[in-house]
């Protein structure tokens, strides 16, 4: 797996730290513990979907959705570091 720059540099987790590991278990077909190593990886997933559909289907209009689910993945991530790092 890759290290994470972040955390080899300046011994801090990123937002993303876990990431890696959340979606090898997820192909792994453990739900739970991939969600558990990584909250933010289900709207992750939606997030780039939604980023590859606003890219290749040029006839709908996805910017709404696009910053909904950007904002969503925004917030579960920082409260999802928040927690890891203060429980």
């Amino acid at each position: 797996m890759l290290p994470c720059l972040s955390k080899t540099l300046f011994g801090i987790e990123c937002l993303g730290c876990g990431f890696q590991r959340a979606l090898f278990l997820l192909f792994q077909g453990d739900f739970k513990a991939a969600f558990e190593m990584y909250p933010a990886l289900y709207t992750t997933l939606l997030f780039l979907g939604i980023v590859a559909l606003y890219f290749f289907d040029k006839s709908r209009n996805y910017k709404k959705t696009l910053w909904f689910f950007g904002i969503l993945n925004s917030l579960i991530m920082v409260l999802s570091y928040a927690y890891k790092h203060y429980y």
